[in-house]
């Protein structure tokens, strides 16, 4: 994960599954990406014991430190944020050598490094607003003056940063292009602007493939098209409509069979828009205002993995 120290308490989905581990009884191991390393001794790192607290205050504490081959745990939960960049696919490569020798990650290496956030929702077109994913500006000025209302974003953002939102009159479309393309070397996405998004961006959490109950619907701020809430948006909790659950019965399935027990699904309107596979967010708070035990019954998916790997 990323250092413990800096999370913020009321809202980080990582110590919501501390919280649960150690519930259960479970022994915790920390380490940061920068504490493994392969060797003739197989893939090992430095880890410390941790122990954790419900507490903005007070909310953890390391143990004794050790040089532990990571074939002695039975999971590990890889919960770093992006970036995505190189370190991070050295790091599932590292983590394919401990789940060689037998320990479960979660969420698999593999799918870590082939579910990019945005791409991975293109492969259900079926779900999906109109998209273009393009380096070629004649064509991403095409898709503008065909849908007239367009979002421009990165392939590799995270928390609405660098999203651009393009209206029929918009001065700065060329230099939107421009700026995201490096003018013309880089890929970037189009998806035809969804203005269902004054409602929220829906998160939905699949656990093993099937659905929490309820989204996080991340309601922009005043003035705001990105419900982020790290752009400031605002969290209400929302039963799943009938359209919600028949996205996530096309998604849900075949990234369950590729070892993605724990994923985010971005939902505005009736159209997926992402899926998150790196680090998941909003269970806490979708904890806090429903009373469901997600965390707790992630814990029971890993367990379930862990008795048919057994």
């Amino acid at each position: 994960m990323d250092p413990i120290e800096s999370i913020t308490v009321k809202k980080d989905t990582t110590l919501a599954m501390l919280l649960a581990a150690q519930a259960r009884g479970w022994s915790i191991q920390y380490m940061l990406q920068s504490n493994l390393y392969l060797g003739s001794r197989g893939c090992r790192a430095g880890v410390r014991e941790l122990s954790v607290r419900d507490d903005p205050a007070d909310w953890f504490r390391l143990g004794k430190s050790a040089d532990l081959a990571l074939g002695e745990l039975d999971v590990i939960l890889m919960r770093k944020d992006p970036p995505f960049d190189m370190d991070y696919i050295y790091t599932t490569y590292l983590l394919e050598h401990a789940q060689a020798e037998g320990v479960l990650v979660v969420n698999h290496p593999r799918g870590l490094r082939d579910h990019n956030e945005k791409m991975s929702a293109t492969l259900f077109p079926q779900c999906c607003a109109p998209f273009l994913v393009s380096a070629d500006q004649q064509l991403l000025r095409a898709f503008h003056e065909e849908h007239e209302d367009a979002v421009y974003k990165p392939l590799d953002g995270m928390g609405g940063a660098n999203v651009f939102r393009a209206r029929w009159d918009d001065p700065n479309l060329s230099v939107i292009i421009e700026t995201l393309t490096d003018h013309g070397q880089r890929q970037i996405m189009a998806q035809r602007f969804i203005p269902e998004i004054s409602a929220g961006d829906k998160r939905i959490l699949l656990l093993d493939g099937k659905p929490v109950p309820y989204s996080l619907a991340r309601i922009p701020a005043a003035g705001e098209t990105r419900g982020n809430l790290a752009a400031g948006g605002a969290g209400v909790c929302r039963e799943l409509s009938e359209r919600d659950r028949w996205i996530c019965d096309q998604v849900g399935p075949g990234l369950a069979a590729q070892g993605m027990l724990l994923v985010g699904l971005d939902v505005i309107g009736d159209y997926l828009t992402e899926i998150n596979v790196t680090s998941p967010t909003c269970m806490r708070e979708i904890q806090h205002g429903t009373g469901l035990d997600i965390a707790g019954e992630l814990m029971d998916c890993i367990l379930q993995q862990l008795e048919q790997n057994s």
